[in-house]
């Protein structure tokens, strides 16, 4: 059967489907003779409901189900003939003055488009690296110290320093008027980690155990408390405690306490610099990726579905409601969320997906078995188990969905890096951990 497509503008397409009526009436009453020997119904045996009763009672919903079944299969079997891909769920709609015993349906629907690959050899990209430096492993030495670090309460008349943990009450006003997360009691923070505005800590810094004070502070204009940002409030602060920190000695016994089973610094370090590089590598692989995704979008031309942008827009809202409801926000799956905040970034998703399929199509940088292997491995290293770590990938179809996709893009990035114009920077490790 010849089928008559359509084109409207660009993307969107119409076919017409045609049913024959007596196929319908026919498939309704077999699914209501069906139906009929299970149905209850009251007054009658189970199986021996009247087809009338039964007929009364269900027969909309069944036809309304077989329509959607017919209709559904024809669009399908009409599309498949046409050799379209389509792209989102097609539109029905029933048309008036069908010739006698037919029913005829218009479909409306868009196609995937064609996506025309620009030049990547005049695509401009930068490649990041990051070393993993003797300061950089000092500094996560450190981080191990502080997370072991037990307190001393200081010696009476001695002032609070750099390092110290504090015990306060305090309550802020402001022009007299106390506001909503200004007092606590008991309150506990460090001085010197950045818990507390500057203008806070260099208040408390050099007061005493049972000393009190007011203070100006003035609220950054970006503070996230909006009610307060911008504003000066005056705060009166009463220090309870002062205990100060003591950090554990870098010796056998720390690295023994961290699980290094020759106990010697050394080894420590090293285990400490084989996991910083594991991690600088996710890091750097990461945004050279989002760099070749970038330079990607913009090579590329194609037009886009509304179909897809709109079904990504939807993913996106339910996901900022699942994030809502996770927070303990009430009323999260009504709550009123504009889904034109997304649209940019749905459409760039979406652009996004088109162009790496057929970049991926067009030169078979699908992911290969070994690949999805070596990269499960790489990262169960990560963990106390290993080997545990990689059934639990191996074991799921879903996790696995999910590895062959970041396989499938760093198989990309790789062959984008290998034809586009590559600029290299070194990125230093603060500054690569720190984004």
């Amino acid at each position: 059967m010849a089928v008559t497509v359509e084109t409207l503008e660009k993307l969107e397409r119409r076919i017409t489907l045609t049913l024959a009526a007596d196929v319908i009436n026919n498939e309704v009453a077999n699914r209501l003779k069906r139906l009929s020997r299970t149905v209850k119904a009251d007054g009658f045996r189970p199986g021996k409901v009247p087809m009338s009763v039964v007929s009364q009672r269900y027969g909309y919903s069944v036809q309304y189900e077989v329509m959607n079944d017919k209709v559904g299969q024809a669009f399908e079997e009409a599309t498949r003939e046409a050799k379209l891909r389509v792209a989102g769920a097609p539109r029905i709609t029933e048309k008036e003055n069908a010739p006698e015993g037919q029913m005829t349906f218009d479909a409306t629907f868009e196609v995937y488009p064609e996506v025309k690959l620009g030049d990547l050899s005049t695509a401009e990209v930068e490649r990041v690296s990051t070393d993993v430096t003797d300061a950089a492993i000092d500094k996560t030495v450190d981080i191990l110290r502080k997370q072991r670090r037990t307190f001393a309460q200081r010696p009476a008349g001695e002032a609070a320093g750099e390092g110290d943990r504090v015990t306060i009450d305090f309550e802020g006003k402001i022009d007299g008027v106390p506001f909503d997360g200004g007092k606590a009691e008991g309150f506990q923070f460090l001085i010197g980690e950045g818990q507390m505005l500057e203008q806070f800590e260099k208040a408390v810094r050099g007061m005493k155990a049972g000393e009190s004070k007011t203070f100006p502070l003035q609220f950054p204009e970006d503070y996230q408390g909006k009610d307060v940002a911008g504003k000066e409030a005056d705060f009166l602060v009463t220090v309870n405690k002062i205990e100060v920190q003591n950090l554990p000695v870098v010796d056998e016994a720390f690295a023994k306490s961290l699980g290094i089973a020759d106990g010697t610094v050394d080894a420590l370090r090293a285990d400490i610099k084989k996991n910083l590089e594991r991690e600088v590598k996710f890091r750097v692989l990461a945004r050279n990726k989002g760099a070749v995704m970038d330079a990607l979008v913009k090579t590329a031309e194609l037009d886009l579905p509304t179909a897809l942008v709109n079904g990504e827009i939807e993913r996106m809202v339910e996901a900022a409601r699942a994030d809502l409801k996770k927070r303990g926000v009430k009323d999260a799956d009504n709550a009123p969320i504009p889904s034109e905040i997304f649209k940019d970034q749905a459409e760039r998703r979406v652009r996004l997906g088109l162009v790496v399929g057929e970049l991926v199509r067009a030169n078979n940088l699908s992911a290969k078995p070994e690949q999805l292997q070596a990269h499960i491995e790489e990262i169960s290293q990560s963990y106390e188990k290993p080997a545990e770590v990689v059934r639990w990938y191996l074991s799921d179809r879903q996790r696995m969905a999910e590895v062959e996709g970041v396989v499938i893009e760093n198989n990309v990035a790789e062959f984008v890096l290998g034809k586009a114009k590559v600029s290299d920077k070194a990125l230093p490790f603060d500054e690569l951990m720190a984004g």
